[in-house]
């Protein structure tokens, strides 16, 4: 898989976005439920998906939740950090999600509408000092579960088209498009033109196509 960024940046993209939630949560007072809507609603989950370097290396946490809340509720934050000694409940929440965003590719809005801050925090306890891996798993088992449809088929149902008509205007073959809908064939494994010939057609972007 191609992914957005390099692993060097990983760690510096993980520990910003968990000092992130626990400034917000513990010195902010912002609920964790809330912050992930204002994340999610702001431009800087977007550029963090897409690697960004000004917000994977150039801005600290405390300066992400400013300028989040700055962009989407109009407020400046004035609260000092406090002082911690070792990692919180909220820098974990945060940790953990810049990893799995990083290693699956998806966005952060699907991501969470999988898998709450509620949700996570109940995973604390029982996910925290074990490999990340075991948390990729039970996350990537979750997000399967609930995107039991496939991109192609959710997007080109979205878009109004039946299977007929993508492959008449995509000039990819009715039988390739079943196949890719059934998981009968990885549309992964694609050619680059049939993939951007879809996606072209349906208006999105090639990587909106591929299965995670």
């Amino acid at each position: 898989m191609t992914r957005a960024y390099q692993e060097i940046y990983l760690n510096k993209a993980q520990s910003v976005l968990g000092d992130a939630f626990d400034y917000a949560v513990n010195t902010c007072g912002i609920p964790g439920n809330d912050f992930v809507k204002l994340f999610i609603a702001s431009s800087i989950s977007k550029r963090m998906e897409n690697g960004e370097p000004a917000c994977l290396t150039g801005k600290s946490g405390i300066e992400i939740v400013m300028e989040i809340v700055l962009e989407t509720k109009g407020q400046e934050l004035q609260a000092e950090p406090s002082e911690h000694f070792g990692r919180s409940k909220e820098y974990w929440i945060g940790w953990t999600v810049a990893y799995y965003q990083w290693y699956s590719g998806r966005k952060y809005s699907d991501i969470f509408k999988v898998i709450s801050f509620d949700d996570l925090q109940k995973m604390y306890y029982t996910l925290h000092e074990s490999d990340i891996t075991k948390f990729t798993d039970i996350v990537d088992s979750r997000m399967k579960e609930f995107f039991s449809e496939t991109n192609l088929k959710r997007i080109r149902t979205a878009y109004g088209f039946t299977q007929a008509e993508l492959a008449k205007r995509s000039c990819v073959s009715l039988r390739s498009i079943q196949m890719y809908e059934q998981r009968n064939k990885n549309i992964n494994k694609a050619s680059a033109d049939t993939i951007y010939r879809l996606a072209k057609v349906l208006g999105c972007a090639m990587e909106d196509l591929i299965e995670k």
